[in-house]
């Protein structure tokens, strides 16, 4: 059956989101948030169209806080009962092509962690690199209890802070230059964080618990909701307060609150060198349900 490789459309939301998913329920991602990324200045999405139904996407833009020039990301999925006819390979030329044409050279994406998904990667010239994992708990079940709150320690919300959001984006910053990665990047600009994070339509301000020491934000762990699922989309810690628990506080509260709002699954991705936040999701009982591997390739 024929299909088509075209620029994503307000109507493709759905349908894009789906793709996105293809067959990995730990994703959480809302068609909103599918329609707020298309806005942004850096992302890119093509769609296939088959039938009039859509089943597959590439995700893809320059990577612009990178130190070294010229990089981009490049992600491609496509609906399970749809693979093995060339839509994929179709995507990824498409985007590629699209890439280089922005002054990409250098593409890195993930590719699950199943033969299928490595071999097209590999077929396609993507050298392996780093690997990393997607974690479930199930919050039907009870959680581990609150960790104690230290003295001069105070707990609040991101919804504190949405006058002026500047304490979390120090916060962010300087746990997001202690995240392991093979990309040097540069801190994001506050504006750009702004955008990009702190408005992104899914931020759950209530749930993200922010952490004070002495008044000064310290700590966060930040979640993101669909409704019915909980992401952990980053929990960061001060260089000058690390080892002190306060990420696990903070993740703490925020599921307890998820879990009593009635989200009933939480998910989270970590790189399997970040060895601190592979042992906290371990204590709150979080198992192991997918992987991916970094992937590269010279355009």
């Amino acid at each position: 059956m024929p299909y088509d490789i075209r620029p994503f459309a307000p109507e493709d939301a759905a349908g894009a989101t789906d793709a996105y998913r293809a067959g990995r329920p730990h994703l959480v991602i809302t068609p909103e948030v599918t329609s707020w990324l298309v806005g942004l200045p850096h992302y890119h999405l093509l769609v296939a169209e088959r039938a009039g139904q859509v089943v597959g996407s590439a995700r893809f833009g320059p990577v612009t806080e990178s130190t070294v020039p010229h990089q981009g990301f490049l992600n491609v999925s496509v609906l399970p009962e749809h693979r093995g006819s060339g839509i994929g390979a179709a995507l990824l030329t498409a985007a590629e092509r699209e890439l280089a044409a922005l002054g990409v050279r250098d593409a890195h994406g993930w590719a699950d962690g199943t033969p299928e998904a490595l071999g097209f990667a590999a077929a396609r010239g993507y050298r392996r690199g780093r690997r990393a994992q997607f974690a479930g708990r199930d919050l039907t079940v009870p959680l581990p209890p609150l960790p104690p709150t230290p003295p001069g320690i105070e707990l609040r919300t991101a919804a504190d802070f949405l006058d002026d959001p500047y304490p979390v984006y120090l916060v962010d910053i300087d746990g997001t230059r202690a995240e392991p990665g093979d990309l040097d990047l540069a801190d994001q600009s506050y504006e750009s964080w702004l955008a990009e994070i702190w408005q992104r339509p899914d931020q759950d301000h209530a749930l993200t618990t922010v952490v004070l020491d002495q008044g000064q934000a310290v700590a966060f762990s930040a979640a993101q909701t669909d409704g019915r699922s909980y992401w952990s989309a980053f929990t960061a810690t001060c260089s000058t307060h690390r080892g002190r628990g306060l990420a696990k506080l903070a993740k703490a509260h925020s599921l307890h609150r998820a879990q009593a709002r009635g989200l009933t699954a939480a998910y989270t991705n970590n790189d399997g060198d970040n060895a601190p936040m592979l042992a906290i999701n371990d204590w709150f009982g979080y198992r192991v349900c997918a992987e991916e591997w970094k992937h590269s390739r010279t355009l």
